[in-house]
């Protein structure tokens, strides 16, 4: 099942809790929560402060990405009964399997993200331990970025490592997705997919979602056919 994770970086704060029931309307399957520090990425979002406020307002399921370090000290934090995904980076980490192993004793799925340059033999060890591997399509900090194309070739070669091992692991992309270059990024093995500014970027955010979701059901010759 092809899934979208909308995220609330990209989201009218002053207005964020009705931005959220607008994606949510629409049929999105997750709602991405940006975590960063200031310190792993140059950029200060939101703190667990933001998701007790939205604790018991939403019914949708979180997808918790933090870009923070010592990750370890805040997951529980982060540990609602709405939570569904907590993602870490492996460079954050100095005991990787152990903090995999605390998000799965909370309930959660366990993701491990890996940044545009980092390689995909960081999970080596611990293939058998996550659900999760979220890969970075812009270098982490900020929305609005473009998409780096190298990463539909990473993309693939996740898909062939996790079929190769016969696993059931989830594959989730995050930046610089749009509406021309979902069905790319979906067709090279994406199965989670991350949007922002795509769908919070205008007053219309339930038409936007909508769009969207179309966009991702779309073959891909079909988006360009649209686009001459």
């Amino acid at each position: 099942m092809i899934q979208l994770s909308p995220s609330i970086l990209s989201a009218d704060f002053s207005n964020l809790l009705e931005e959220i029931r607008e994606v949510e309307r629409a049929g999105a399957h997750l709602l991405h929560i940006d975590v960063m520090d200031g310190h792993f990425v140059p950029n200060i979002s939101i703190g667990p402060l933001i998701l007790e406020s939205l604790r018991n307002k939403l019914t949708i399921p979180l997808d918790v990405h933090l870009m923070i370090e010592n990750p370890d000290q805040y997951i529980e934090k982060f540990s609602t009964d709405n939570t569904k995904i907590i993602t870490v980076h492996s460079e954050a980490c100095l005991h990787l399997n152990r903090t995999i192993q605390a998000i799965k004793m909370l309930g959660h799925k366990a993701g491990i993200s890996l940044n545009p340059a980092t390689p995909i033999h960081t999970l080596d060890y611990v293939w058998n331990d996550i659900d999760v591997v979220l890969i970075m399509s812009v270098n982490p900090g900020f929305g609005g970025q473009s998409f780096i194309k190298d990463m539909l070739g990473k993309i693939s070669d996740v898909k062939n490592e996790i079929d190769a091992r016969g696993l059931n692991i989830d594959i989730e992309v995050d930046g610089g997705i749009k509406l021309d270059n979902v069905r790319e990024v979906i067709e090279a093995g994406a199965n989670v997919i991350v949007a922002g500014s795509a769908l919070f970027g205008s007053e219309d955010v339930y038409g936007n979602t909508i769009r969207f979701l179309e966009a991702m059901k779309k073959p891909l010759r079909q988006i360009k056919d649209n686009k001459r």
